[in-house]
């Protein structure tokens, strides 16, 4: 048994573990941190000894992560924000000025908000003014001049050079296995509100291939979606995070949507040093962890 006083959680470590949960394995935490695999797997083995116990199992078909690794999964988040945070006191300023942030659902249950809480604590001179709105919306409010930065959804190929990209997604079409979908006529469609863009290229575009969409389900919200195609009611386009296991992804019938992009937008016009702080530690919080950490 390795004595308490000999064991350590060295902070690289720590984040390592933390992608290889957030990115779904060994060889996607490595690309996201910048790393190689066997990198990663030495720095996770190095603390595995430094433990004496077992955080990953090796065995195919397991979980990937072990009772112990999970149990330290709880405690490596806590460890690394204060971890980050304290860096980031380090260098404090008397930072002032007024932010107007625009965020979507989604991103409201992510790591950004806790960089938006370590952000008021750092900066407490700075007033953040949030507004949670669909991407459509956000955008639209961008264009007006209303926010002076938001956080979005885009169609891959619509990321712009002066995006700070979060992290890409994909979007599938997808449907209670029981539903069976009729062989002519239209297929039932659950779509979020007219403010949503994966609508709009269902109609607009989704319907090219010769399928016919019929709208029987509107909501605005993910859940409302979520629970409508548990229900058997049609099908819907939902991006990866949503897709839940008893979803079945349809791969024919309908075309392929195009992949997603989150990113950070900054109005047209906007120089405010207070949104140069924080889009920056945003930014670094993405290269720390290879991406922004989207709750499912």
């Amino acid at each position: 048994m390795v004595e308490l006083s000999s064991r350590r959680l060295e902070i690289d470590a720590l984040r390592a573990l933390w992608a290889i949960r957030h990115h779904g394995g060994i060889t996607r935490a490595a690309e996201a941190l910048g790393l190689s695999q066997s990198a990663v797997s030495h720095k996770i083995r190095r603390l595995e000894t430094s433990l004496d116990c077992d955080l990953l199992n090796r065995r195919p078909g397991s979980p990937t992560f072990t009772a112990a690794g999970e149990d330290l999964l709880d405690y490596a988040g806590r460890i690394l924000g204060l971890h980050d945070e304290a860096l980031l006191s380090l260098s404090r300023t008397s930072l002032a000025g007024r932010i107007a942030l625009g965020l979507t659902e989604d991103t409201t249950c992510s790591h950004l908000s806790r960089i938006l809480g370590r952000f008021r604590r750092l900066h407490p001179q700075v007033a953040v003014r949030t507004r949670v709105r669909m991407s459509l919306v956000l955008r639209a409010m961008l264009e007006r001049g209303e926010l002076d930065a938001a956080i979005v959804q885009v169609f891959a190929q619509e990321v712009r050079p002066s995006d700070l990209v979060l992290s890409r997604e994909d979007l599938h079409w997808v449907k209670h296995p029981d539903l069976a979908l009729p062989a002519q006529g239209p297929i039932p469609f659950l779509s979020f509100d007219d403010d949503c863009f994966y609508r709009h290229w269902a109609i607009d575009i989704g319907q090219d291939g010769g399928a016919l969409l019929e709208n029987v389900f509107e909501c605005s919200s993910a859940a409302g979606i979520v629970s409508a195609v548990a229900a058997g009611l049609g099908v819907a386009l939902l991006n990866a995070r949503h897709v839940r296991p008893d979803m079945q992804i349809i791969t024919d019938r309908l075309p392929a949507p195009p992949p997603l992009a989150y990113v950070v937008r900054r109005a047209r016009t906007t120089r405010n040093p207070a949104l140069d702080t924080l889009v920056s530690e945003i930014e670094s919080e993405v290269g720390r962890y290879g991406g922004l950490v989207l709750a499912s």
